[in-house]
């Protein structure tokens, strides 16, 4: 992450209104109701939402989320490039850049900058105009904003290889998966018969009611309090988003308790990310935006019920109930109507045993993409503060 604080003055600083020029007015919003899809890419504040028929801009640019952006979250990015010819909705600033400034150099400084002190609204943070315009950006020469720019650029090439790699081997988990479980002639039961069969064991969600935990119940120390943005994308639980219950909080709560093997699905906000749970705590709870789903060893194996939740069939079923309300969310009761193959317990533990040495290869891809993201951190600190 980057911020006014990282730059130590080895290059002059200038306020990024008076180096490129905003095209915001140029923008154009189009409801996704009335945007027809098209040869040309339609962009908002976190990427590519689409495509569509018409273009607006036709040259290299810089887009800056302006509200819907991972503000809390700038690792994630912020800022990224653009060219040819291309549709911006209203949720990014589109930034062209002035004589002075590199467009490679700009879009690195920006797309993990820190810009909460400029982000107004509590419910959906803004990046206005006018705060964008002050953001701080060190202002090297040119051939060395392009150095550091041809720099970060290999190493985040190699970060793109490795999660292209952890892509690939997702993909070869998703076709075992089909490979062995597309019969249509495979029982389907829902969620609820599962329950009513003894298959699941329990399918339970971490309301707890009057009793949910407040801000300030959560310190340093705890019990390990496990919510849906501590589940990534890829179904890996990441212990630096978990939270810490106090103990004294913890013990009052009857619900929400997870153990080895339970299978966990966010239900909330970001609704269809899917983790097994290792048993890596000794105790540890979930909150409202997770559910659990405890299977029967005889009648379900975790490792495959995982998939069974990640699977494109079921993920289906989640997007078409999330269709047919106006919240991001699938509750309990809807979740107990959705159906998931049933196969032999049998077949279940050849899948799990084929995709074991998968799991390990991705572990080991993980670890070595967590090692380039700490070496592009450190980079990009040091290149802002002219120690390339």
């Amino acid at each position: 992450m980057i911020s006014r604080n990282s730059f130590n003055g080895a290059f002059p600083l200038a306020r990024l209104g008076d180096v490129v020029e905003f095209l915001d007015s140029k923008r154009r919003p189009v409801t996704e109701s009335e945007r027809r899809s098209g040869p040309y890419p339609y962009y908002g504040a976190n990427g590519l939402q689409g495509t569509i028929d018409d273009y607006i801009f036709d040259e290299p640019l810089v887009l800056l989320a302006e509200d819907g952006g991972h503000f809390d979250e700038p690792e994630r990015g912020i800022a990224y490039r653009i060219s040819g010819r291309t549709w911006v909705n209203n949720h990014a600033h589109v930034l062209r850049p002035g004589p002075t400034v590199d467009l490679a150099f700009l879009c690195r400084v920006l797309e993990n900058y820190d810009v909460s002190p400029f982000v107004t609204g509590t419910t959906r943070g803004k990046l206005t105009q006018a705060g964008a315009a002050e953001i701080m950006i060190p202002l090297p020469p040119l051939s060395e904003q392009r150095k550091i720019a041809d720099v970060l650029d290999r190493a985040e090439g190699l970060r793109a290889k490795r999660r292209g790699a952890l892509a690939e081997l997702d993909t070869f988990t998703r076709s075992i998966f089909f490979d062995l479980f597309s019969d249509p002639a495979l029982p389907e039961p829902s969620i609820g018969e599962l329950l009513e069969s003894g298959g699941l064991l329990l399918h339970k969600d971490g309301n707890h009611g009057s009793l949910y935990p407040r801000a300030d119940d959560f310190g340093d120390e705890g019990i390990p309090f496990l919510s849906a943005k501590a589940v990534t994308d890829d179904g890996v639980i990441d212990d630096a988003l978990i939270e810490k219950l106090r103990e004294e909080i913890a013990t009052k709560l009857t619900i929400g308790w997870i153990s080895k093997g339970d299978v966990l699905l966010a239900h909330n906000a970001s609704v269809g990310k899917v983790a097994l749970y290792d048993g890596r705590f000794e105790r540890a709870l979930i909150g409202t935006s997770l559910t659990a789903f405890r299977p029967n060893p005889e009648v379900l194996d975790s490792r495959y019920l995982a998939a069974a939740l990640r699977s494109a069939k079921f993920q289906r079923q989640l997007e078409k109930n999330m269709g047919q309300t106006t919240r991001n969310q699938v509750p309990i009761t809807a979740q107990r109507r959705l159906r998931i193959v049933e196969p032999p317990i049998s077949l279940q533990r050849e899948f799990s045993h084929r995709v074991d040495a998968v799991e390990k290869l991705k572990a080991s891809y993980r670890a070595s993409l967590v090692e380039l993201d700490a070496l592009f951190a450190s980079l990009q600190y040091r290149a802002f503060r002219g120690e390339l």
